[in-house]
């Protein structure tokens, strides 16, 4: 209920590093898709990554900022519902903003005593603070959300850093991508009870797609 008595918040559910690693890696395709193998020199590769890298830096930490946002509205949150606890005067109305905090499928299996014991209990406890401050865990929940998206661009544009072809290290970038998406794709699979092949497989044509989309767009 309090910010000192909550499960600390994780930095990337496996979903979200899914999402995230899609997103980092269709920004960084339309750069690597842009270049031509028969024009391009060592001076677009250069602009190529820096371009790359800087936009999913910049995407790593407004993701980053946005984590600690909500952090913070959780926090908030749970210290308004926690202070509305202590101060109702009526049972059951306290009865209702715990059972309103908790997850419905755990409310469908509470008592009524039992949540009046909760209530109680959470009367015992210390005065919380007046407002709701991030911790150290959140900043470095930040900062682990800061290096997860920009890291996931590095073994996409590393074919770049060190081969002086172009046309070897784009197929090389290319191919390691292919494999990021589909072990992407198995992952999300797994985590909704679908085939790990199948979703790999989608999610590398999908990934395509967007990737096209983008581009085409003028992304």
């Amino acid at each position: 209920m309090t910010a000192s008595t909550k499960a600390p918040r994780r930095a990337l559910e496996p979903i979200e590093r899914v999402s995230e690693v899609l997103f980092g890696l269709i920004m960084v395709l339309t750069f690597t898709g842009a270049l031509s193998v028969a024009e391009a020199g060592r001076a677009d590769v250069r602009e190529m990554l820096i371009g790359a890298l800087g936009c999913n830096l910049a995407w790593g930490i407004i993701d980053a900022v946005f984590y600690l946002m909500a952090c913070l509205a959780d926090k908030g949150r749970d210290l308004a519902t926690f202070l509305a606890v202590r101060r109702a005067t009526d049972p059951r109305e306290a009865q209702r903003l715990i059972a309103g905090a908790l997850p419905p499928i755990v409310t469908s299996v509470m008592e009524p005593t039992e949540l009046a014991s909760l209530h109680q209990r959470l009367k015992q406890l210390p005065e919380p603070p007046g407002l709701a401050r991030l911790s150290w865990n959140d900043w470095k929940g930040g900062l682990g959300v800061l290096l997860f998206v920009f890291l996931t661009t590095f073994p996409v544009v590393l074919p770049f850093v060190f081969l002086q072809d172009i046309a070897p290290a784009l197929r090389i970038s290319n191919a390691i991508a292919i494999a990021l998406l589909a072990t992407s794709g198995a992952i999300f699979g797994r985590i909704t009870g679908r085939s790990p092949w199948v979703a790999g497989i989608g999610m590398v044509i999908f990934g395509a797609l967007l990737v096209a989309v983008t581009m085409a767009l003028g992304g």
